[in-house]
């Protein structure tokens, strides 16, 4: 299963396709992974997708075939015991994938000549995924960070190990010699390599980036510039041998700031466009600004959720399960922001007040 969509990647999902491309969307529970919900859920999803095929005459035999057997590899591939919040499987002639998402989607089936990403691309936004760099004079490990999670990232360049037969860090701490270590030949060359790694990853997979270590470490790490010279600093050794909850635990409290300090900022900045005219709220009036590419920056409220119904003229609040209900209209704005450039930010349940869970600041 995928997890991180990058700019590539989401160029990729979003080329047209040989018609029919499905998208087959379904939520799933985390934190009950042995539960046989799920299973059922994604197999009877799976079913109604072949259905579909089966009954439209605009999909010539063999394609339906193809397509049907996309979907079983597909299926096959699901691993509900690391499951997220949510699953997208998208199956085309000759091509399938399988994505975890960490935000829920509805569930839907989607038959056309692309690929249903915008829930992909709200998931990915509102879980602002992060990168962390642990290293130490001996090791670089690579962390991929989430809202309430941090896991180990293992790559082709990382983790990053010093293997010399006469090396021994814990000695050289015992020795009191540390930082003399890290003005060492060979550890200048380790940490630099550390740096080409990272700076190739931060190309091919952009995030926000946070550095631990040592502050001898850091220093040195960041004489060689690049991704490290804009990443937040740490300063917290034993991390690169360290568990993902002792990285979590270093890095949570400067996550929370930060949280706090956008939090502040988008507040600050929607009410200097309530007095400038330039202010929007309520979801009729900021799908329509979506559409007409007005919004620079949209706020959304973090678990934010509405359904609604277009009667033609304006989006109408409904019930779940009404007929024609739209009930991920959230990330329809969302990803129509993003794809005219509008900064997308997600705050906490409850910050943005009487705008009742997204605001917007327009461009005009």
């Amino acid at each position: 299963m995928e997890h991180d969509l990058s700019p590539s990647a989401l160029a990729e999902l979003r080329r047209p396709r040989p018609y029919p491309a499905v998208s087959v969307l379904t939520p799933t529970h985390r934190r009950d992974p042995l539960s046989t919900e799920d299973a059922v859920r994604l197999r009877t999803m799976v079913a109604e997708a072949k259905k579909k095929l089966e009954s439209d005459p605009a999909v010539p035999r063999d394609r339906r075939a193809d397509v049907a057997a996309q979907l079983d590899r597909a299926l096959a591939e699901v691993d509900l015991a690391h499951a997220e919040d949510g699953l997208a499987i998208f199956a085309a002639p000759g091509e399938h994938q399988v994505w975890s998402l960490a935000r829920s989607v509805p569930e839907r089936v989607v038959i056309s000549d692309s690929f249903l990403t915008r829930h992909l691309v709200s998931a990915q936004t509102s879980e602002r995924p992060f990168w962390v760099l642990s290293v130490a004079a001996d090791r670089a490990t690579l962390w991929s960070g989430g809202p309430d999670r941090i896991v180990e990232a293992r790559t082709d360049d990382f983790p990053l190990i010093r293997e010399e037969p006469n090396f021994d860090p814990e000695r050289q701490m015992r020795a009191g010699d540390q930082p003399s270590n890290y003005r060492d030949e060979d550890t200048r060359r380790f940490l630099k390599e550390a740096a080409t790694r990272l700076n190739s990853l931060m190309r091919a997979h952009p995030r926000p980036l946070y550095i631990t270590g040592e502050p001898a470490a850091l220093s040195l790490l960041c004489e060689f510039g690049g991704a490290c010279k804009d990443a937040v600093q740490v300063p917290r050794g034993g991390l690169a041998h360290g568990t993902p909850e002792m990285v979590w635990q270093a890095v949570r409290p400067v996550l929370e700031e930060e949280d706090r300090r956008r939090a502040e900022e988008v507040a600050r900045e929607l009410e200097s466009a309530r007095s400038r005219k330039e202010f929007a709220a309520g979801v009729d009036e900021l799908w329509q600004s979506a559409r007409e590419g007005r919004i620079r920056l949209l706020a959304v409220e973090e678990n934010y959720r509405i359904t609604v119904r277009d009667d033609g003229e304006h989006l109408i609040v409904a019930e779940d399960g009404d007929l024609d209900a739209r009930e991920d209209i959230v990330d329809e704005i969302v990803e129509q922001c993003l794809e005219t450039g509008a900064d997308v930010r997600f705050v906490p349940d409850g910050a943005l007040g009487d705008a009742q869970g997204m605001a917007a600041v327009l461009r005009y």
